[in-house]
């Protein structure tokens, strides 16, 4: 029996963590509702009639062609698209690290870093393309590439989370993606696709200093929140403000309160209970373990 009341509550606390990896609408709203819109892209994608999916495709495309006539449609509508499905690689990093960034800095900084690093990285690799065919060192079919997908801003958003991370997991994880960064590099396959994913990752860390700064006030936010929170449940309470007569004074010919007998509470035993910071203390340790 022992053992069995120690385990419950350790398995409980697990249960909750692993929770934490994936986005909830009310916890990480921002990435939640992105991934319900890639997950509506892809099933259409992967269902509708080809013709349709590569005309969408083709004219969400950010190369400079489409990038010089409708730059904002373009810039936001290839974003609304995961090369590879939900299953790919891409997806399942943008799942988990959107998650762990908007649980530390918010989902309005969350789409701040996202979308920057989107948009820098495909401006930082395509007009130097069209600078290029413009001065006759590329042919004008270079203006006209197939690119769209999440790649760049989850690249930034990477780089980001990493500057929240303890050092050894930090460092741990640029390690691998610098490593599979250089294999695409090599491989050459799609070369401004391969500089931009090592680009957007230096966007990212590049925005350490920032994404540190909302860390702080997020976590000085929450803390003043618990704060009220306990001064209100103690008001709820009854519980009276310090120098405030914890009893009223009896008047003439009206007994007063009754003594306390040995062994009772006395007057101060609930307040001094109502007065432990529990609230602040478990709502910081939530946050900082995130």
């Amino acid at each position: 029996m022992h053992h069995t009341r120690q385990a419950e509550p350790t398995a409980g606390v697990t249960a909750r963590g692993l929770l934490r990896l994936l986005p909830t609408p009310t916890g990480t709203p921002f990435t939640f509702g992105y991934v319900l819109v890639l997950l509506a892209t892809s099933l259409f994608a992967a269902y509708a009639p080809p013709a349709t999916v590569d005309a969408l495709l083709r004219g969400s495309s950010t190369d400079m062609a489409h990038l010089a006539r409708t730059p904002l449609l373009s810039l936001v509508t290839s974003a609304l698209w995961v090369a590879g499905g939900v299953l790919s690689t891409s997806a399942i990093g943008f799942l988990f690290v959107l998650t762990a960034l908007e649980r530390r800095i918010g989902p309005l900084r969350t789409g701040a870093v996202f979308l920057a690093g989107h948009v820098l990285t495909t401006l930082a690799t395509e007009l130097p393309v069209g600078i290029s065919v413009a001065a006759g060192h590329l042919p004008a079919t270079s203006l006209h590439r197939f690119d769209y997908g999440i790649s760049f801003g989850l690249m930034a958003s990477v780089g980001a989370l990493a500057g929240l991370l303890a050092p050894a997991v930090r460092w741990s994880l640029l390690t691998v993606v610098a490593f599979t960064l250089g294999q695409a590099l090599l491989a050459f396959v799609d070369p401004l696709t391969a500089w931009g994913h090592p680009l957007a990752l230096c966007f990212g860390v590049a925005s350490w200093p920032l994404v540190r700064r909302w860390r702080a006030a997020r976590i000085r936010a929450a803390g003043a929140g618990s704060a009220g929170t306990e001064v209100s449940g103690a008001e709820a309470a009854g519980t009276a403000p310090p120098g405030t007569p914890s009893t009223p004074v009896a008047s003439a010919g009206t007994p007063g309160p009754p003594a306390a007998s040995a062994g009772s509470p006395g007057p101060a035993g609930p307040i001094a209970e109502s007065e432990q910071p529990l609230g602040n203390t478990s709502a910081l340790h939530g946050i900082e373990s995130a």
